[in-house]
């Protein structure tokens, strides 16, 4: 059953494709090498979006112009609308259409074709006063579309043009000829969302730091925790540099116009179709020449774009005869007429250029910018009121504590004008831009008379300011006017290339370690009280703190160097548009320059502000204007070439952009740290010691002094001596084999091994002729010759072994049993008595050894003995010395006898040659 269901399944399927294909809005399309069903809605592969009039006083006025190409079925869908600029009954022949279509400044794809063959029949002849539509599905194949890449389908921002131009049969001469921008539908600009996330960041400072502004009672530490919050100004000026780069009237490639209309905000450029029309209604019809400022103007005469044409290998060209297929129904993806003033669609030179991506004239600029400058200086004041109101309501409510934010619901006129004024310094750049470039653009009386007001409000009344507020400083504040020197130093830069640098002679006196090349006048102006800075003074700060606050104690006058260089910099990219080299090359030179010096007096007391301001925001200045120098067209760049330059500044100017979004980020953390600085701790608590940190931090910057260098590291203590512990080895013996020795055929040593100690007692026996008979160990007697040893002192093996200790006791034995010698009568000698007497016990015996004394320590007489003329031969090969002969004085001690044990004493020779010289020699 269910195998029948399936194949009942397929049937319909099979019997409703064919339906599919016949109703209205699904067409056959191959994907992937596959046929389906797709949506004639669908988005094409390329489109075409806004177009505008690339020649003048045409005779076909052209209201819509859409083109589209789909890759899935490939084919070409056409839309064509327009009336005749005829007068009268006049009737006109055209029997030539051609649509060119251009990327990255080549041709990729053309088509020529008969009006009349393709079913447009409005046109076939072309009559006063009748509408021409015309629309139509033009299958391709591959090799009509053989020259689009197939990475224009999928690249960001495709820069080609579509160009459709209308040639008359009677006079063979070109009657219409509009242009189209092309593009896939991927691209970097995205204003509603990334705008959105920039603008939202930009509210997040601007909370964070007028929160520090206005938490506290005491001016000078109000002003400490502001100077390290994250500048609302420096942000904006972060954003405004990354959108009026599209001022340099250059040839841009559009990802990057596309990618700087996310910033257009920022610069003031908001499209309001109501402000619009009320600017135009205001500048009247006079809308300049784009071309002033390098972009394509739209409804004038541009024989050049798209490469030209010519008549002759048109009207040579066959034409095609295929029958255009009706289109049933309208086609979503087209764009409108640009308006005036804005230039051809696919141009993006100058700042015209950037301007059309917001549908703002140039001639509207000025005026546009301006009203929304207005409208932003009302918000702030507005807020700042509001703020106000807000605050004692929540404090009359109980919503809010009556002692909280005291000085600021005090003061909150002050703040006003304050926050007025600081928004329009930060404003200053844009609207000084803005109003040059209304004097060089457009001559029109009453949006000049309105930039010239502007102009001299902004430039007198900011820079009146600047100058009363180091008037002010300097009379008010004990400073003196000193002159100087600038002493111009010889250098070398790498050790190689030589360079110059100036010192002032007050911080650097003349030395004679460095070389000189001269020396200019110069003055210097120090504070008589060096010991109390510009941040003390309350009233100074009061009136001036929104311009000096943020810089550091020795470069308070910072921002009147600021100012001039923004004038400088809007000099340079609006007075000089008209000459793109002059403007490129004369900004560069001002950035770098300015980079440089910014970089040497790093202005800011607040660590992020100069890493933001000295390193990536000029980095990011220079990079910018040195690459787009490659966009004149004098170079004759290729458009692809030139994409690429163009991704490389998207990404300077992306990671800038990242950059600051963290540090506003940051710059929030530590306002809340700021705002919180009343309290013992915070949350979360972990923040507590980094807050007390970045107080640290921040009164040490208040100072303005070299950081200390860090002490050399303390030397570490020697260590304790310590008695040394043995360490045990790395190894252990367990067992060990002993190998036969030649020691183990001596009968004495093996007796005295096993512990058997009678082979070394002394044995007195009674020789022949010897009052006094001894017995000695041969072991101790034999030894005498052969070492330095004293007598009587046994020489220890190399080899020990488990019976050593046993030995040990009997060799103390038989060291007792030396000192003993038995006279005649049977009595001990007596020992002397400086010899104490010593007991010894042998092996585990019970008995004690008494050592007996020396008759050599007592006045006894000894009767010296006979020496032996016994020889004693012994079987061992180890020959022996002879006995010492006895001396002949009565005080010398008598010759001994020993017993001889078998198998040990050597034979004695008969005849010593050492007798001679060695007393103890035996003969």
């Amino acid at each position: 059953m269910a195998r029948q269901l399936f194949a009942l399944l397929l049937a319909s399927l099979s019997l409703l494709r064919p339906v599919l294909a016949d109703t209205p809005g699904f067409v056959k399309g191959v994907i992937d090498g596959k046929e389906y069903l797709v949506r004639e809605d669908r988005q094409p592969a390329l489109y075409t979006g806004d177009f505008g009039d690339c020649t003048g006083g045409s005779s076909v006025n052209v209201t819509r112009f859409d083109a589209a190409y789909y890759k899935d079925n490939m084919t070409i869908i056409f839309h064509l609308g327009g009336d005749s600029a005829l007068k009268n009954e006049t009737i006109m022949s055209i029997r030539t259409v051609f649509i060119g279509v251009y990327a990255y400044g080549e041709a990729r794809f053309d088509l020529t074709f008969d009006p009349c063959k393709a079913n447009i029949y409005s046109a076939c002849p072309v009559e006063a006063g009748t509408p021409i539509e015309a629309s139509g599905i033009i299958p391709v194949g591959q090799s009509d579309v053989a020259g689009i890449p197939p990475l224009a389908l999928e690249i960001p921002d495709f820069e080609g043009q579509a160009i459709l131009r209308i040639f008359s049969n009677n006079t063979q001469s070109q009657i219409g000829c509009y242009t189209a921008v092309l593009t896939n539908g991927n691209s970097f600009s995205h204003p509603d969302w990334v705008g959105s996330i920039i603008g939202v960041f930009t509210g997040i400072a601007l909370l964070s730091s007028f929160a520090t502004a206005i938490y506290g009672d005491d001016v000078t530490e109000m002003r400490k925790h502001y100077a390290h919050s994250l500048s609302v100004g420096i942000v904006f000026a972060v954003w405004q540099h990354i959108y009026f780069s599209g001022a340099l009237s250059m040839n841009w490639p559009s990802v990057l116009v596309s990618f700087w209309s996310n910033y257009a905000w920022a610069g003031g450029m908001i499209y309001s179709e109501q402000m619009q029309n009320t600017i135009n209604n205001f500048i009247g019809v006079n809308k300049g020449n784009t071309s002033a400022v390098g972009a394509a103007a739209s409804g004038v005469e541009n024989p050049g774009i798209g490469g030209g044409y010519d008549i002759h290998s048109i009207y040579k060209r066959r034409l095609y005869e295929r029958e255009l297929a009706d289109s049933s129904n309208g086609f979503s993806w087209y764009g409108n007429p640009v308006k005036p003033g804005i230039p051809l669609p696919g141009n993006y030179s100058g700042f015209a250029g950037t301007l059309a991506q917001q549908n703002i004239p140039a001639s509207n600029a000025f005026m546009t910018g301006f009203l929304w400058f207005l409208i932003l200086v009302g918000i702030v004041a507005g807020s700042v009121l509001a703020l106000k109101l807000l605050l004692e309501a929540m404090s009359k409510t109980r919503m809010m504590k009556s002692n909280r934010l005291t000085y600021f619901r005090a003061h909150y006129l002050g703040y006003t004008m304050l926050a007025v004024l600081r928004t329009m310094s930060i404003g200053y750049f844009m609207i000084m831009f803005l109003t040059l470039f209304q004097f060089t653009y457009l001559a029109s009386p009453a949006p000049v008379a309105v930039a010239c007001i502007v102009f001299l409000i902004m430039l007198i009344g900011l820079g009146g300011l600047a100058g009363y507020a180091c008037f002010y400083r300097l009379k008010f504040g004990n400073y003196v006017s000193e002159p100087n020197r600038l002493n111009i130093v010889k250098k070398k830069v790498l050790k190689v290339v030589p360079w110059h640098s100036f010192e002032r002679n007050s911080e650097f006196p003349r030395s004679e370690d460095k070389k000189y090349a001269g020396s200019l006048p110069w003055w210097s102006i120090r504070s008589i009280s060096e010991d109390k800075s510009v941040h003390d003074a309350e009233v100074f700060t009061k009136k001036f703190g929104w311009l000096a606050s943020r810089f550091r104690r020795t470069r308070w006058w910072f921002f009147v160097v600021w100012l001039v260089y923004e004038f400088t910099r809007a000099g340079f990219l609006a007075g000089a548009s008209t000459q793109p080299m002059v403007q490129v090359f004369g900004l560069l030179a001002v950035e770098f320059i300015a980079f440089i010096g910014i970089a040497i007096m790093r202005p800011f007391e607040g660590q992020r502000l100069n890493v933001i301001v000295v390193y990536l925001l000029g980095f990011s200045k220079v990079a910018t204007a040195a690459l787009s120098a490659a966009f004149d067209h004098r170079f004759g760049l290729e458009r692809i070439p030139a994409t690429v330059i163009g991704i490389v500044i998207i990404v300077i100017q992306g990671v800038l952009t990242i950059m600051v979004l963290v540090a506003i980020m940051l710059g929030a953390i530590t306002s809340y740290m700021s705002v919180m600085r009343n309290r013992e701790t915070i949350r979360p608590t972990g923040w507590t010691p980094i807050r007390a940190k970045y107080f640290k931090h921040m009164d040490f910057k208040v100072l303005d002094i070299p950081r200390p260098p860090s002490p050399p590291p303390e030397p570490k203590p020697e260590p304790v001596s310590e008695p040394a512990i043995p360490k045990e080895p790395y190894f252990k013996v367990t067992s060990i084999k002993r190998v036969p020795k030649v020691e183990d055929e001596d009968a004495e040593f093996l007796s005295e091994i096993q512990g058997d100690f009678s082979t070394s007692q002394l044995s007195l026996t009674r020789q022949s002729g010897t009052p006094y008979g001894r017995s000695r160990a041969p072991s101790l007697h034999s030894q005498v010759s052969f070492t330095s040893l004293p007598q009587g002192v046994r020489v220890h093996r190399a080899s020990w072994s488990a019976a050593d200790f046993s030995e040990n006791a009997a060799g103390r034995r038989r060291t007792s049993s030396l000192s003993t010698m038995n006279t005649p009568e049977g009595e001990s000698r007596p020992t002397s008595g400086t010899i104490p007497l010593l007991s010894a016990r042998v092996g585990s015996s019970s008995e004690n050894i008494s050592r007996q004394p020396s008759p050599l320590a007592t006045n006894q007489p000894i009767t010296p003995t006979k020496p032996s003329s016994t020889v004693y031969v012994s079987p061992g090969p180890i020959p022996r010395p002879k006995s010492r002969a006895s001396g002949k004085s009565p005080a010398s001690r008598p010759q001994l006898r020993t017993v001889l044990s078998e198998d040990e004493i050597p034979p004695l020779p008969m005849k010593d040659p050492r007798a001679a010289t060695n007393p103890f020699a035996t003969k």
